[in-house]
């Protein structure tokens, strides 16, 4: 059997050759998918056939630019690789007939370059230059959108694999967690517990059986954090699996993912079956005497399922529920063995450390929060995706930097960071450290890493409401201060955004919060307080307004909603009297119009309807 060294380096010799012709590649994540981007490739492969071009065209994940999907690569030998965005089959044909027929690049619809090497187009922004990417740090991120994640060749051929050959041949398992505990890497999905630490403790745990298992249970609305590294580096999960593996002593593993991701388990079936066919998962990996085996559980999508001992309880065939600790699953796990647990981007950043040092990967980041961290940028931001940044970055800097501001030039009023169990921090807190220690004592959680950023035209109240409405009906029922205290706080939120609610519910609110946080059986429970606790901190004008006023600020609440017609600006056209579906409105043609209150149903379609902004929401 050849080496892994012999094997690179014909691996970079046949990728020479293929750099010798004009590459054109399509971002086919889940995002890009859905933007269209089977199509473009279609319409790429179809348009080079007609015109007799000799192409390599291929295709590659989420390059983290969501918010421009489809988004199509296009290399010509010798020359950068430029970035397009929002491509459509329709614009397939300038591409071709200009980039690759003259060799310079269509200005007007290129988002950024990465030379390798090579003289930079002018008037296009390099990579590294750009504002998406100019304070990110890519690391897990960094194949991304950037090689074929099906490929196990591009994997090797970008320094795939150098980090297990190491740990297999130079390195005793000791040294191996020794190296993750120098380099500060805490758990990318939820808490941050160390990750060196908890590996020592399934190491020394007693029993000859131990499993390493892998949470890809993402289910925060929002967040794609785990879903596009699985899409679009698969065998980086593998490989930092592996490599758990060897450090504690385990020979089995299990990758615990939800089934409505099934693009990244069809390509984790795909990076498991190369790898093993290779001897690079199996028995006696690597002629190294190390056997490890890795099997995929298919969840079905049960939120409390992301908590850790739950999740155990689905692996093994029964109802996914949380059950109390100690003992930890170090301890007792995996069908009662000793089992190490972490999620998607923990293991991707193992791979790293390794080949890298644990003291390069401290070098990023805060005191006690080193290294990078992946976030999903969602909600009102002009740009949203996936990016990767140090710890210790700003939430301006992300927000206002990177994601380019607020849609429409629209005011900020709240982050919510951390998912359904995470807190909403408002603009004072905009220039906020993001690591562990700083979010926690804002009222909020890393968590896995959605940041949803909300505008002025957000109520606070509803926002507090829509998340307690996911948390409680996703709460398996097991302990009752999560069963009957979600349910109750629920029904006040309820209540105050119908305009029925009492001053008095908010302190029960928050008694009743507190009381959840500190008595519930999982995480779950435990941190479902935390929108209601921030909101209350940091908006609880707007609930008083909802109480008092009987009144919504954001004009969101529809209960509270009363729509009215400027004489001064009505024109008397009549559309929104021919909108209206129970005859609200009335008035002459080309007279001021008037809504009765007592009729409106309040469904927004005068409106929707006015082209004069006479109709308005008081």
């Amino acid at each position: 059997m050849r080496s892994l060294a012999e094997w690179r380096a014909s691996i970079q010799e046949a990728r020479l050759k293929q750099k010798l012709k004009p590459r054109l590649t399509v971002g086919l994540g889940t995002c890009g998918i859905a933007a269209g981007g089977e199509k473009v490739l279609t319409s790429i492969r179809e348009e080079a056939q007609r015109r007799g071009l000799d192409l390599d065209v291929g295709f590659t994940s989420c390059v983290g630019m969501c918010y421009a999907e489809p988004i199509v690569e296009v290399a010509l030998p010798g020359k950068p690789r430029v970035f397009y965005g929002d491509i459509s089959p329709a614009k397939v044909g300038k591409l071709l007939e200009v980039h690759v027929g003259s060799g310079q690049p269509v200005e007007e619809w290129a988002l950024i370059q990465v030379t390798d090497g090579a003289e930079p187009y002018p008037g296009i922004p390099r990579m590294e230059d750009s504002l998406y990417f100019r304070q990110q740090v890519r690391v897990v991120t960094s194949r991304l959108g950037l090689t074929d994640p099906e490929s196990l060749e591009e994997y090797i051929a970008t320094g795939g694999y150098e980090a297990l050959e190491k740990v297999l041949s130079q390195m005793t398992p000791e040294q191996v967690i020794e190296e993750i505990k120098i380099s500060g890497l805490r758990g990318r999905g939820g808490a941050g517990f160390p990750t060196g630490l908890k590996w020592s403790f399934t190491r020394n745990a007693p029993g000859d059986k131990k499993y390493v298992v892998c949470n890809a249970d993402e289910g925060d609305p929002g967040a794609f954090m785990d879903r596009s590294v699985l899409e679009g580096d698969p065998f980086s999960v593998i490989e930092g699996m592996t490599i758990a593996a060897y450090a504690i002593g385990a020979d089995e593993g299990y990758i615990y993912c939800r089934a409505e991701y099934p693009l990244a388990l069809k390509r984790l079936r795909g990076a498991i079956s190369k790898a093993r066919a290779h001897g690079l998962l199996g028995d006696n990996i690597l002629d190294s005497g190390f056997s490890f085996h890795l099997h995929i559980k298919a969840g079905a999508g049960a939120f409390v399922c992301g908590e850790e001992t739950a999740l155990l309880a689905s692996i093994e065939g029964r109802r996914g529920m949380p059950r109390v600790r100690p003992p930890f699953p170090a301890q007792k796990g995996l069908w009662g063995k000793p089992t190490n647990i972490n999620n998607v981007e923990t293991y991707a950043n193992v791979p790293f450390i390794i080949r890298r040092g644990g003291n390069w990967f401290a070098s990023m980041g805060t005191e006690k929060s080193k290294g990078t961290k992946v976030f999903c940028l969602t909600g009102k931001v002009k740009k949203t995706g996936l990016i990767e940044v140090p710890m210790g970055i700003t939430l301006r800097e992300v927000i206002f930097g990177i994601a380019g501001g607020i849609q429409e030039d629209r005011k900020f009023k709240a982050v919510q960071i951390g998912g359904p169990s995470g807190g909403c921090l408002p603009e004072e807190k905009l220039d906020l450290q993001v690591d562990y220690e700083s979010l926690t004592a804002a009222g909020a959680i890393m968590g896995s890493g959605g940041m949803v950023v909300m505008d002025e035209n957000t109520c606070m109240v509803d926002v507090a409401r829509f998340f307690l409405n996911f948390t409680q009906a996703e709460s398996c029922g097991k302990c009752t201060p999560c069963r009957e205290g979600t349910k109750r706080m629920l029904e006040i939120l309820t209540r105050i955004c119908e305009g029925r609610g009492r001053m008095e519910d908010l302190d029960t609110l928050e008694r009743l919060a507190r009381v959840i946080k500190n008595t519930a059986l999982c995480g779950l429970g435990q941190t479902c307080p935390n929108p209601i606790l921030s909101t209350l901190q940091y908006f609880r004008h707007e609930y008083e307004a909802h109480i008092r006023d009987k009144r919504c600020p954001a004009h969101v609440c529809q209960a509270l909603l009363v729509f009215s017609i400027l004489e001064d600006k009505c024109t008397g056209c009549g559309a929104c009297r021919v909108a209206c579906p129970v005859g609200a409105i009335n008035g002459e043609r080309k007279q001021p119009h008037h809504i009765d209150t007592s009729r409106c149903i309040k469904c927004g379609s005068c409106l929707e309807k006015c082209k004069f902004g006479a109709v308005v929401k008081v």
